[in-house]
Order: structure tokens, then sequence, then C-alpha cells
């Protein structure tokens, strides 16, 4: 197989990597891929906006699947643009992506077939949301509608807090994905990742981790994109796993579905766990990252396989197979991140840390 990925992160050098093992590839290209993804494919230089040039690229290259890591690109519909050309793809639909892109369409989502989530509201405007946090009061979660790299999240502890996050959302700090917000009830617990394998019909449970936000040692500071991750998250016992199938992700399977827009890709639902079982906090529509880095560590079955059966809708009678060990990951970021990050560091110690995933 002929296979084409999309990202350039430390998520896409884990899929790199697994797609690299399956006896099933004869050639992996990445775009624009990075320096580490570079050991496993041959590095392109596309325009992954232009997704007609995208199709070219697949067309000419006899490309058998594509594979999108990142949740941008899904957003703008470059699968269904791909699938208008024949060419297959790992991912969902642009309409099946709102899951990740509105945080508002997940939450009425949510409300309609009765998905347990935290109670919530919707605004376009700063006024009225100024009103409903003043009269919910702290601690309250205000949320940018969309895309904003995992930090358009903030969980207030005061009301101070809560108006300033909406403030910024409203100021423009997150472009067009603050023009509405969510304003969410808090929810306490413990949090957990969940994947499944999705193919518009059947969902396949894909492993669980715990990702860690907080930029600063001690779980201080602003929310990143993730700075840690472990896997498996203890939490996810057996019995947790399947009331999260059987009351959160099989509503959502169903309800896409009657939508018109059934969910094919990875669905990774953040998830806040109680004694009261487990609520849903958000979608992503794609492979966690770091989360990605320990799941692809577990893994004892071939990644391509499995990714083949979910562009297919042959999901059905798959099943996905975990090392008993425990993977963790590390993210080191430049100074400065999340904000403005600095630019041009020398990353030292690369070769000597090559090979050092430790089985």
């Amino acid at each position: 197989m002929r296979v084409l990925l999309i990202g350039s992160g430390g998520r896409e050098h884990a899929l790199a990597w697994k797609i690299a093992a399956s006896p099933l590839l004869t050639k992996l290209y990445a775009a624009p891929g990075n320096p580490g993804i570079g050991r496993e494919a041959e590095l392109v230089t596309l325009d992954i906006a232009d997704h007609a040039a995208v199709a070219r690229f697949c067309m000419e290259e006899k490309i058998d699947l594509v594979v999108v890591g990142p949740e941008g690109p899904l957003v703008a519909g470059i699968a269904d643009d791909l699938r208008a050309e024949n060419i297959r793809v790992f991912g969902p639909s642009k309409a099946a992506a709102r899951l990740e892109g509105s945080k508002g369409f997940t939450k009425d989502l949510c409300a309609k077939y009765d998905i347990p989530t935290a109670a919530y509201g919707r605004f376009g405007d700063l006024a009225s949301a100024r009103a409903y946090v003043e009269k919910m009061g702290a601690p309250i979660v205000i949320k940018a509608d969309g895309l904003a790299a995992g930090k358009g999240v903030t969980v207030a502890m005061t009301l101070d807090e809560a108006l300033a996050a909406l403030d910024a959302c409203f100021d423009g700090s997150f472009g067009q994905a603050g023009a509405e917000v969510v304003v969410e009830e808090f929810l306490t617990g413990e949090e957990a990742s969940f994947f499944c394998l999705c193919d518009g019909a059947t969902a396949l449970p894909f492993g669980t981790a715990q990702d860690h936000k907080r930029v600063g040692d001690g779980d201080i500071g602003p929310n990143t994109g993730g700075m840690g991750a472990y896997s498996p998250a203890p939490v996810m016992t057996p019995e947790m796993i399947d009331r999260t199938m059987r009351e959160i992700v099989e509503p959502t399977m169903r309800g896409m579905a009657e939508l018109g827009a059934p969910f094919s890709g990875v669905l990774f639902a953040g998830l806040m766990i109680s004694d009261k079982g487990p609520k849903l906090i958000e979608y992503n529509t794609r492979f966690g990252d770091p989360e990605c880095q320990v799941l692809m560590m577990r893994l004892k079955d071939d990644l391509l396989v499995l990714l083949n059966a979910s562009a297919d809708g042959q999901l059905a009678h798959m099943s996905a197979r975990w090392r008993d060990e425990a993977a963790l990951t590390v993210v080191m970021a430049a100074r400065g991140y999340p904000g403005t990050p600095e630019k041009g560091s020398v990353i030292r110690g690369v070769e000597e840390a090559a090979g050092d995933c430790v089985e």
C-alpha cells in the first residue's frame, strides 16, 4: 500500500512509526512532516489547505490511503474533497468533524440524545455571556466554540477569571473560534481520554490515556495542547469503558448518522469520571497529541489494517490488542509556550535519544 500521512507533530510521528511497521506498506509519504517523521517516510511539500493539489498528488503517486492527523484539515473538509476524487481517507467528513469544530454543536447533540455532559449555555455576544456567568458564579468553564489548538478553554476558579476569559474570546484572542462561546458547569472528578476507531456504523474501543494540560510543573499555569500523557488510564476500568460506550459513544454514533453525517475516523472523547459515572467534556475528531504517542507504543496490532477497515466500513468484526505495560511520554516545548513560543532554539541530543522507545 502507498500511504500519505498529513501532519507535522508528535502525533504524526507516532502514526508514521507505527504505519511504517506494517507489512502492507510499500511507500509512506508525509506532508509536511518533520525531521523525525523523515526517518520513517518521504517528506513532500504540499499546501494542505489546497485540497485540489493534495488530490492531484494522490492520483499522480497512486496513493491508496490518506491518513489525516490534525483537526484543521478535517474541519476544512479535506476528507470530503479527496473522497469526491475516489481517494480513500481515514478521517471524518466536514459535517462529522463539527464534533470538534464546534463545541456548541456537540453540546446540542448531547442535549438531544441524552448524552451525559455538563450543563451549559451558548452565547454569541459578550453581554449575554457575562450576564449568564454572573448569574451562575464560579468555578465555571469558558470555552471558545471553535478550534483554538487546545488553548481556548479556561477553567475559571473566580468570577474575575471567568469574565477575563470571556473578554479574551470576544476581543479576538482566538480569532473566529471565539466569536461564540460555550459556558459550562464546572465538573469534579478525574479526567480521562477514551478513543474509538469508527467506520460510520461501528465504534471500536481503541485505548485509554490521561494527558496533563497545564504548562507548569505541579499542574499550574495555563492549559496547553498537552504536556505529557500515559496509557492506560487507571480510572478507565472495563466497567467504565462499557458505560462510556453505552451512554456516550453509541448515542453519538446514532445521532450523527441520523443527522446525515455518519462518523468515521478517530472519535476521541475527553471524559470526566466521578462516582456517578462518565460525563463528556468534549470530543476531538482525531488522535490526541501527545496521547497518540503512548497509544501507538502499546498497540500490538497492525495499525494500517485497522485504518483500512475504518475507511472501508469493515470494523464490525475487528478488535484491537494492547500490551499490558504502561507507556508514558513527556513533551518538550519552546520557552513561551503556549503563548508566543520562541523560535529558532537548537534542540540538542536528538541523535542520542533516537531509538529510546523502551519496550
